[in-house]
C-alpha cells in the first residue's frame, strides 16, 4: 500500500490517547482523528476513512463493541479495527472479533509492539496472539444458532481448504501453516483467501473464531468433521 498510514484512536482517557499518539507520529504513522466515546469513532472513521482505528473497549454512551459493529458494516472499505484493553480475557474481546476486529492489543504493550501492531493489520492480516487468542476462543466461543449455518458454509471448502481452515483456527502464521502443509507461503495464501471468501470472512480473526463455533475444532484443539 502506498500514502502515509492513518489511524484514530479511541479512548476515553486522555493520557492513553496522548502515549498512542505520540508513539504512532514518532514513527510516521499519522492519527487523523481522536474520540473519547463509540459515537464519536464512528463519526470519525466516517470523516476521516483511515486504515486502522485503535478502539477501547469500555468506553461511555457507545462502548467499543458497539462502535466497532458499526464500523465494519458501515462500507466494504472498512478500516480495520484494533481492540485495545486491560484484560487479555475478557469476553467483550471475543465479541468484538466476533464483530470483525481484526485484533487486540493489552494497553500496555510497548511501542514497538503498538506500530509493527498497527502497519500488520493495515496490510489486511490479523493480530492474533495464537496463546492468548485460543485460550480466548475456547472460553467463550459460542454454539448458537449460527453453528447449522457455518457448518453449510464449510461443506463448501475442499479438503486441502479444511485443513488450512483447522490450522488457522490455531492461530498459525502463513510461514507455520506452510511448514507444515509441505506447501509454498504463495500456496496457502492462496488457500486462505479463498477460504475467507467462501465464508464471507473479513479476515484470520473471524476465521479463528468460525472455526471454534462451526465445530471444526472442539475445546481443547481436536479438529473434527464438519
Amino acid at each position: 500500500m502506498t500514502g502515509p498510514l492513518r489511524v484514530v484512536l479511541a479512548d476515553d482517557q486522555t493520557l492513553v490517547r496522548t502515549g498512542f499518539r505520540l508513539i504512532l507520529m514518532s514513527e510516521g504513522i499519522e492519527v487523523v482523528a481522536e474520540a473519547t466515546n463509540g459515537t464519536e469513532a464512528v463519526e470519525a472513521v466516517r470523516r476521516t476513512r483511515p486504515d486502522v482505528v485503535l478502539m477501547d473497549i469500555r468506553m461511555p454512551e457507545t462502548d467499543g463493541l458497539e462502535a466497532t459493529r458499526r464500523i465494519v458494516t458501515d462500507a466494504a472499505d472498512s478500516p480495520r479495527v484494533i481492540i485495545l484493553t486491560t484484560f487479555d480475557l475478557d469476553h467483550y474481546v471475543y465479541a468484538a472479533l466476533s464483530a470483525g476486529a481484526s485484533g487486540f492489543l493489552l494497553k500496555d504493550v510497548s511501542p514497538e509492539h503498538l506500530t509493527a501492531a498497527v502497519r500488520l493489520v493495515r496490510t489486511g492480516d490479523a493480530l492474533l496472539a495464537p496463546a492468548i487468542t485460543r485460550r480466548l476462543v475456547e472460553r467463550f466461543a459460542r454454539r448458537d444458532s449460527g453453528t447449522t449455518e457455518l457448518h453449510r458454509s464449510l461443506a463448501a471448502l475442499t479438503p486441502r481448504e479444511l485443513e488450512v481452515m483447522s490450522l488457522l483456527g490455531r492461530g498459525l502464521s502463513n510461514a507455520e501453516l506452510a511448514a507444515g502443509l509441505q506447501l509454498s507461503e504463495a500456496t496457502v495464501k492462496t488457500h486462505v483467501a479463498r477460504i475467507l471468501g467462501k465464508l464471507g470472512l473479513r479476515d484470520r480473526a473471524q476465521a479463528v473464531v468460525a472455526a471454534y463455533e462451526s465445530g471444526l475444532i472442539s475445546v481443547g484443539g481436536a479438529a473434527t468433521a464438519p
